[in-house]
């Protein structure tokens, strides 16, 4: 996995780039000044920044020219929506690639990953692989018995999820941020895609093996001997 260092002020925004880039099994840290940004990559380089234009102190500007002038790492700058000044200067002050804001968080982490593909930062692709069942992440792509699995995005997330982390009990609301990325949200949602998972990878889904409720908690993934 990729360090990544998610720096803003904002904390909910800080708080869903963070759960979204860890349930796509980053490393993150995260700063919420310039200061604090600093200290952390002399103290902790990462591998990428996330970057805010306008932070307290010294602002998302400044911090990236103190970063290129002791180190290449990529940075990605979020900006204002239409400050198209603002991102020229980013750019042309060392950023890799921008965002606006609002964004989707899903779209930050494909430009996340795009710049460490890029920069050759990006860790290697897994392959899971759970007796019968290979998640492989490189192909985003899942078989059971030799057999590809129909599975939607969220679903490929979910079980890639669960099977990189097995005997752990996660609740429905943990599974929202770690998988969905969301603070808060219907945990039906969570309920819905286990229901339609377990369809695909158990052998029998009235009585899961591999993807187990814990009564009073959420889910376990069971990986098989």
């Amino acid at each position: 996995m990729a360090r990544v260092l998610v720096v803003d002020d904002d904390h909910t925004v800080r708080e869903v780039v963070v759960s979204y880039l860890r349930a796509h099994q980053h490393e993150v840290a995260e700063a919420a000044d310039g200061e604090t940004a600093l200290a952390t990559m002399r103290d902790s380089p990462a591998d990428l920044v996330v970057l805010d234009l306008m932070l307290p102190g010294i602002d998302g500007l400044e911090v990236c020219r103190r970063l290129r002038a002791t180190t290449d790492v990529p940075v990605i700058m979020l900006t204002a929506l239409g400050e198209e000044t603002d991102r020229v200067m980013g750019l042309e002050t060392g950023a890799d690639d921008y965002v606006s804001k609002p964004f989707s968080p899903r779209e930050l982490v494909l430009r996340v990953e795009s710049v460490l593909r890029r920069t050759g930062s990006a860790p290697a692709p897994q392959r899971l692989v759970d007796g019968d069942l290979v998640v492989d992440e490189a192909a985003h792509e899942a078989t059971r018995a030799g057999e590809v699995l129909a599975l939607t995005v969220r679903e490929f997330d979910l079980l890639r999820f669960l099977v990189a982390h097995p005997g752990t009990a996660y609740s429905r609301e943990d599974l929202l941020q770690q998988v969905w990325g969301w603070s808060v949200g219907d945990h039906s949602t969570v309920t819905v895609h286990v229901r339609r998972l377990r369809e695909k990878v158990e052998r029998d889904p009235t009585r899961p093996e591999r993807l187990q409720t814990v009564w009073g908690v959420g889910y376990r993934w069971e990986a098989e001997t």
